[in-house]
């Protein structure tokens, strides 16, 4: 667990993976230079956990520690604000014992979202056909950080986590170790929470920098694939559509890049349309009849002008 400034939810954190029922576990924090009250409750729990402490480095500097400091054959992540249910771990240690080959197992995660007021809401975040890590990686719909179960060879030989990595940080990651050759695979079983509490997350402080950064994962995965002739009808249509999502987004702030971002689908796959299953979007009839005969700038208009309708 990397931990910096988390006193509001360190404790359970911790607890939560002491909790764990699968015996053959330590618990390992490395708190990255916190200045609130983390330190004190992380030194509460004594010889039941393993610590360091040390000026803030930054989230993948300090998991990049935690994997000298542990011990183990399979690491859990867990950021600071997460926690785990109780059979998290040994579900996905039990498929590993029939599915051998695997180097990283990944599930679905419980999405915690806290609302102003107290109200707390959770749900299960979904995972779309393919399954196929490849078309997973560029939708986004490999899950966040504490889904994963990872054999530590698997992100030793990949080259552990990337120092200067603003955002995206798992996904840079996981487009590695895909790359290196490391097997993923799913497990329907799932326990990992995922806490969204905030807007000064390193994700929701400045989207233009997570656009960028996912479609340098979008364009590097597609690269190598065709190098290694492995470019699958199904992957280049998660790609495109997968760009065709970040265009959506950056149409809001930057209307010139967006359709940049299109000209670069059609380069990539002249014949595409949007559309089909496993998408993360959904493109309305209208949409879609637009996008086909006036092309992405006027079905983005067309789009604006019935949000605004609806609105008013």
């Amino acid at each position: 667990m990397p931990c910096c400034n988390a006193e509001r939810w360190i404790g359970q954190c911790i607890e939560s993976a002491l909790a764990q029922t699968w015996a053959e576990k330590e618990v390992v924090v490395v708190d990255d230079g916190s200045t609130d009250g983390s330190l004190a409750i992380i030194l509460s729990f004594d010889d039941r956990i393993r610590f360091e402490t040390g000026p803030n480095c930054g989230g993948n500097a300090a998991r990049n520690r935690l994997l000298e400091l542990s011990r183990g054959d399979w690491l859990q992540y867990l950021d600071a604000d997460d926690y785990l249910k109780p059979d998290k771990i040994e579900k996905q240690m039990r498929f590993i014992e029939t599915n051998p080959e695997t180097d990283v197992v990944f599930s679905r995660v419980i999405q915690e979202t806290h609302h102003e007021g107290g109200e707390v809401r959770q749900g299960v975040s979904l995972m779309l056909e393919p399954l196929d890590p490849w078309c997973l990686l560029v939708r986004w719909d490999l899950p966040q950080t504490g889904a994963l179960l990872w054999r530590r060879t698997a992100i030793v030989s990949a080259g552990a986590w990337k120092v200067d990595q603003p955002c995206c940080q798992e996904h840079e990651l996981y487009l590695r170790a895909l790359k290196a050759g490391h097997r993923f695979a799913y497990c329907t079983d799932y326990g990992a929470v995922y806490r969204q509490w905030s807007t000064g997350s390193v994700c929701t402080k400045n989207p233009s920098e997570v656009h960028r950064r996912r479609l340098e994962i979008i364009g590097d995965a597609e690269g190598f694939l065709r190098e290694q002739k492995e470019l699958t009808p199904p992957r280049l249509w998660a790609i495109s559509h997968a760009r065709l999502e970040v265009a959506r987004q950056v149409w809001r702030y930057d209307t010139a890049l967006a359709v940049e971002i299109d000209h670069t689908i059609h380069r990539s796959q002249p014949d595409f349309e949007p559309g089909g299953q496993g998408r993360r979007i959904s493109y309305g009839a209208g949409y879609r009849l637009g996008y086909r005969l006036l092309g992405f700038k006027a079905a983005e208009k067309l789009a604006g002008w019935q949000r605004g309708a609806k609105k008013s």
